[in-house]
């Protein structure tokens, strides 16, 4: 069995591939890419007075958007919205593709119904980006604080046309990165945004050390709340529940095969960071454009209850983190029910002349994994909620500590750094395995002759 440091000592000798190269020069060039995008703010917009309105925004939701985004949104860049968009449209799709019966048949047509449901997915991020592109601008427009330099129905239109621009290149290369890097797109893009602002997080928590507004032993409980939930994210992410499978002797041509066990593999967090994603993505614009819209100094009937909304659904408050926590719970149920089929793995074991101990092949086999992916999928829910409201709930004591240090940060964080290893490991053993195959080939030809 590899250990830990045998696979980070292998994973230092992957640059040796040159594909790997490739994979991880386009890989640091995207994220060069996207970072430059989001210090090019949006035109029209007075960038010093907006970074100092969103400097009283810091400990609300926008502070969490902007995290997300990797302080594109403090900066009002192209970038702004990040992919949260795309989110939100996949999960739109997704639902829709598990109750509308038009597309749950799109949905199982393989690849093809894949490449339909993404196409839907897209154009639902247009009109999601665009939607809440103007609403933002708008929501800037009417706020009474002189963010834009020439207020109009162009800048609306500039706007909203270049952070609906900027959303969709976002999308575009995150599934570059997919592709042609190494990791999701899609999640190294939010795990570099989210490293990008630690470097700020941990300058401006030692600068309230210094100046006496944050306690040392402040300072202390988080660094030793973040090494433990990252060393407990470290190890819920490896957690596995394996079950036995027995193969039974079967004749292929003129040869037995004799029986063989082995196991099927499923982790306790099968969702990884879907979840406290989704719902961060749905609870984040709501009160969002209600704080938006209903922040005015002499506010009517519908504007007072916007600002009601916005309080109630507020960092922080009760409400929210109840409903953080039944949305992630929920999301993991859901996206483990959507990407694994119990019932196609007993399928293809029955196919395959294998069995359960204990099971019978067939029916009973698939209800047996499915009561076996409701308990991981419980803990695993039960395992991200502890995550990411443990920390949350120590920022409601003090407010002033980042988010960054957050659970959901440290959650995307671990699963896509150690996403990104297990990919970069995984491509590197192929390498390696195709060339043991054409030494072998050419050993073969030589003895031949």
């Amino acid at each position: 069995m590899s250990t830990p440091t045998t696979n980070i000592a292998q994973l230092g000798e992957m640059t040796r591939f040159a594909e790997m190269r490739k994979r991880l020069l386009f890989l640091v060039g995207a994220f060069v890419v996207y970072r430059v995008g989001t210090f090019i703010p949006v035109p029209g917009i007075d960038a010093a007075r907006f970074a100092q309105f969103f400097s009283t925004q810091q400990g609300t939701l926008l502070g969490v958007f902007n995290m997300f985004s990797g302080g594109a949104l403090q900066r009002f860049s192209i970038f702004a919205l990040n992919v949260m968009p795309y989110i939100t449209a996949s999960i739109i799709v997704q639902m829709a593709s598990m109750v509308y019966p038009p597309w749950a048949q799109i949905r199982k047509d393989g690849e093809s119904g894949r490449r339909k449901l993404t196409h839907y997915t897209r154009v639902g991020t247009v009109g999601l980006a665009a939607f809440q592109g103007f609403g933002a601008a708008l929501a800037i427009q009417n706020s009474g604080n002189h963010l834009v330099t020439n207020p109009g129905p162009q800048f609306l239109f500039v706007a909203t046309v270049t952070i609906t621009t900027g959303t969709m290149f976002v999308m575009w290369l995150g599934e570059q990165i997919t592709e042609r890097g190494v990791g999701n797109g899609i999640t190294m893009i939010i795990v570099a945004g989210i490293v990008a602002g630690l470097p700020s997080a941990i300058g401006n928590t030692l600068e309230m050390v210094r100046s006496g507004e944050m306690n040392p032993l402040v300072v202390l409980l988080i660094l030793l709340v973040v090494i433990l939930v990252t060393l407990f994210c470290v190890f819920m992410e490896q957690a596995q529940r394996r079950i036995q499978v027995n193969y039974a002797k079967r004749q292929v041509g003129r040869r037995m095969m004799q029986g063989q066990s082995t196991h099927l593999p499923f982790k306790v967090n099968m969702a990884g960071v879907i979840p406290p994603i989704f719902a961060s993505s749905l609870l984040v614009f709501p009160a969002t454009i209600a704080q938006f819209f209903g922040n005015s100094p002499n506010p009517n009937d519908a504007q007072r209850v916007l600002q009601r909304v916005a309080v109630i659904l507020g960092y922080g408050q009760p409400l929210h983190l109840l409903l953080f926590a039944v949305m992630i719970l929920g999301f993991s149920f859901f996206y483990v029910a959507l990407v694994y089929d119990s019932r196609d793995t007993a399928d293809n074991l029955k196919k395959a002349g294998a069995f359960i101990p204990g099971i019978r092949p067939g029916q009973q086999t698939g209800e047996y994994i499915d009561k076996v992916l409701t308990r991981l999928t419980l803990w695993g829910g039960l395992y991200i909620m502890a995550v990411c409201l443990l920390p949350e709930i120590i920022r409601m004591v003090n407010p002033a500590i980042p988010f960054q240090f957050g659970g959901t940060s440290l959650l995307i964080i671990v699963v896509g750094v150690m996403d990104f290893v297990a990919q970069a490991y995984s491509q590197m053993m192929s390498h390696q395995y195709e060339g043991l195959m054409k030494k072998a080939s050419f050993r073969g030809i030589g003895s031949k002759k």
